[in-house]
């Protein structure tokens, strides 16, 4: 029903930034909540930040002051500024989207493939 194709992840060193972005594409009625998660190795999933269909957004305190989730609702691409990068933001970051398919409107809910974020002191 619905796809979230993520981008932008990689490899860099502490202090620089990355951009990740995630595009959802298919067959639905809209995109309302949007979010980031992370799985360092060995840990469980995490909530990295979230964003709400009218843009209001919640981070971890982990991230606070470094990290901006944005969104572009014409583009339905959700986007994440990770900005500072330390060694412990090392992990896998997955998309996640909550909607509405096309008629009936049936709540859904989707992940992404996740990407790799690796930073290296």
């Amino acid at each position: 029903q619905v796809q979230l194709v993520e981008s932008g992840g990689g490899m860099v060193q502490a202090g620089e930034s990355l951009r990740l972005s995630c595009a959802a594409s298919g067959s639905f009625f809209s995109i309302d909540a949007m979010g980031w998660y992370r799985q360092a190795p060995g840990k469980q999933r995490e909530l990295v930040a979230k964003i709400s269909s009218s843009s209001m957004t919640d981070y971890a305190d982990s991230v606070k002051g470094r990290f901006t989730i944005s969104r572009d609702n014409a583009k339905n691409t959700l986007y994440l500024q990770m900005n500072g990068l330390k060694p412990e933001d090392t992990g896998v970051y997955y998309c996640n989207a909550e909607g509405r398919t096309r008629w009936p409107h049936k709540n859904f809910g989707s992940w992404g493939q996740g990407t790799q974020v690796t930073v290296s002191s």
